[in-house]
């Protein structure tokens, strides 16, 4: 979530004509959630290991560009009220705004990955400051552009696309998709007014996050190792798999209570978000918080309510998951605070050497270019894999400039989780590989609707190699059990957390009184309902909702349950089919952002709209239940 923000807050300062220019330094995926805490595994004062110095010699080449494109920034006002002359003026204003959109993200690019190698390096924070102020600067200067764009016509544009080349092959997409926002694109006072909103509807967002960071009093527990623990956001996260019970129990009980105690201010402050959402959804002439929220990447409604629909269908499912779990952890019943501790343990240590070995080989159902390009990627200095003091957390890929290749910033255990993640962000990184051979630049980035769908495929392939050449039932069982709680985790929770947001939005939309008893009451009738009768689950719990800061990013989390649906469905296809099954799925990484995602994946056969993809991933949900009775029996 944390370049989340920072993207989003970036580009909204940023004129449409210009957004997918802009998604390519930043995009909304950068960090996945994926976080690992970094460990002192490296001694003080390594370097990483990744080779930046393919999109800047050095420090000093940078500032330059730098310099250079800030004083460049002026030069797009010669065309302001020009756009409408001809085709060819069009073009060599969109040619000027985008090479000066690629520079900037590469400028951006860097000074961002030398940031997260050590937190520590102020100057280098400095910098990343300077880059963000260069993007707010070309959002000024490009600010015009959709107005004026909207203002000569879908007419006047369609004759200039198709009397231009370069209208046709680079920006017939940007410009289509400024026209199809018309109806909720206001006059350039009124957008102007709207812009000037962002800040104060931000305050919703900031006071959960001040509440959270410092002014609850976060209690702390003792063990029954006698180890301490302070119960904030982290602590909660370190021992919620706790292998004693009652220790478990006690973290539950324990945090849950204080977030209830909070909710009143914790709903207060939720309560303004949906405000400020119901007043964008008027402002902008929707019908529903929901089709506003998405519509910038023309995503049906249909798409998120079938898969809220088919989810519920599919609860049956995850409740005979729950009993596995309480037979493999041979529990007298299930609570919710068992939902964590892993199925079964496996003591394997996997090097990064090895990582890269069981990923090729887990991939080579997508081809032999496919494992090729991979090899080539993966034997690149494009990567800084371990952790090290002062280094970023977490986990993600950076596109990186588009005439270079990806970066990745992994933190990697040498274990089974530690390979996930790797052929995980691999996935991300082949995804804009191939967009970016495939597309020109103002085309190749991709959305997060189908960000999430590659590096997830990698997953799934990856499990089915692990559990095909698995030696033990219990090695076999580990790896079914993680597949299983990745569908849990990634599919079933966060469409509950879908449709808690609908459920809230709705509510606000009609005018409801809203409070965090009412947040409450909703979220722990969805605990029980997606949980089963067979769970146990203290009403205390339904505060939990006050802990998911994705509620403030709206109908976010959603594309999380869809991309894994989808990625489910192209990995079983693969798997059964043969190559017309793998090109359909590389058809739709190469085609990067060349169009809006549900219609990408609707040419490869997959109707997002439709219940396949969710009934999909349920399958395979089944199957691997299937498998983990039969290995028990």
């Amino acid at each position: 979530m944390t370049d989340l923000t920072r993207r989003e807050t970036l580009a909204a300062s940023t004129a449409a004509t210009l957004a997918a220019t802009l998604a390519t330094a930043m995009p909304a995926w950068a960090l996945d959630s994926r976080a690992q805490d970094a460990a002192t595994a490296a001694p003080p004062g390594s370097g990483a290991a990744w080779d930046l110095s393919e999109i800047y010699p050095d420090d000093a080449a940078w500032d330059a560009a730098r310099k250079a494109a800030l004083a460049a920034l002026p030069s797009l006002a010669a065309y302001r009220g020009k756009l409408g002359e001809s085709a060819d003026t069009l073009a060599r204003a969109m040619v000027a705004g985008s090479d000066m959109g690629k520079t900037i993200a590469r400028i951006y690019v860097y000074v961002s990955l030398k940031a997260d190698e050590d937190v520590r390096v102020s100057a280098n924070q400095q910098r990343q400051a300077q880059a963000v102020d260069l993007y707010t600067a070309y959002g000024e200067a490009s600010s015009w552009f959709a107005p004026e764009i909207l203002a000569i016509g879908s007419d006047k544009i369609e004759r200039f696309i198709a009397a231009d080349a370069v209208l046709k092959s680079r920006f017939d997409f940007t410009l289509r998709n400024i026209l199809r926002q018309a109806p909720h694109t206001l006059s350039a006072d009124e957008e102007a007014l709207l812009a000037g909103t962002s800040a104060p509807l931000q305050g919703p967002e900031d006071i959960r996050g001040q509440l959270v960071a410092s002014d609850i009093p976060w209690p702390t527990i003792t063990l029954s190792t006698g180890k301490s623990i302070r119960l904030d956001d982290q602590g909660y996260t370190l021992t919620r798999d706790a292998p004693d019970r009652a220790d478990r129990k006690k973290v539950f009980d324990t945090f849950w209570a204080t977030y209830g105690q909070f909710r009143n201010s914790l709903g207060a402050a939720y309560l303004s978000k949906l405000k400020a959402d119901v007043f964008d959804m008027k402002a902008r002439k929707y019908k529903t918080s929901l089709a506003a929220s998405l519509s910038g990447n023309d995503v049906p409604e249909a798409v998120y309510r079938t898969l809220v629909a088919e989810t519920n269908k599919g609860l049956p499912e995850l409740h005979r998951y729950f009993e596995l779990r309480r037979r493999l952890l041979k529990l007298p019943d299930m609570a919710y605070y068992d939902i964590y501790p892993p199925l079964v343990s496996l003591d394997r240590k996997v090097t990064v050497p090895e990582m890269r070995t069981l990923t090729l080989e887990a991939v080579k159902p997508l081809g032999p270019d496919y494992v090729a390009l991979l090899g080539k990627a993966t034997a690149g200095k494009w990567m800084d894999p371990l952790p090290r003091p002062g280094k970023r957390s977490g986990a993600y890929m950076n596109p990186g400039a588009y005439d270079v290749h990806p970066y990745l910033l992994l933190n990697l255990g040498e274990n089974y989780e530690g390979l996930t993640t790797y052929a995980h962000e691999w996935g991300h990184a082949m995804h804009s590989l191939l967009a970016a051979k495939a597309q020109v630049y103002d085309k190749a980035e991709y959305p997060l609707f189908t960000a999430e769908i590659a590096s997830t495929c990698n997953e799934q392939l990856l499990a089915a190699y692990m559990v095909a050449r698995a030696k033990t039932r219990q090695e076999k069982l580990y790896y079914l059990g993680q597949q299983l709680e990745g569908i849990r985790g990634t599919f079933y929770r966060q469409t509950m957390f879908a449709e808690f947001e609908l459920a809230c939005h709705d509510k606000a939309e009609a005018g409801e009184g809203l409070s965090g008893e009412a947040f409450s009451a909703i979220y722990l009738d969805l605990l029980k309902r997606y949980h089963g009768p067979k769970v146990a689950i203290d009403p205390v719990y339904g505060s939990e909702w006050g802990y998911i800061p994705h509620f403030y990013s709206s109908f976010y989390v959603y594309q999380y349950a869809t991309s894994i649906s989808a990625a489910s469905y192209f990995a079983r296809a693969i798997l059964k089919g043969g190559a017309k099954e793998r090109d359909n799925y590389l058809g739709v990484l190469k085609s990067g952002g060349s169009d809006h995602p549900v219609a990408l994946l609707k040419r490869a056969g997959l109707d997002m709209a439709s219940p396949a993809p969710y009934q999909a991933i349920i399958a395979t949900f089944r199957d691997t239940l299937d498998q983990c009775e039969a290995l028990m029996a």
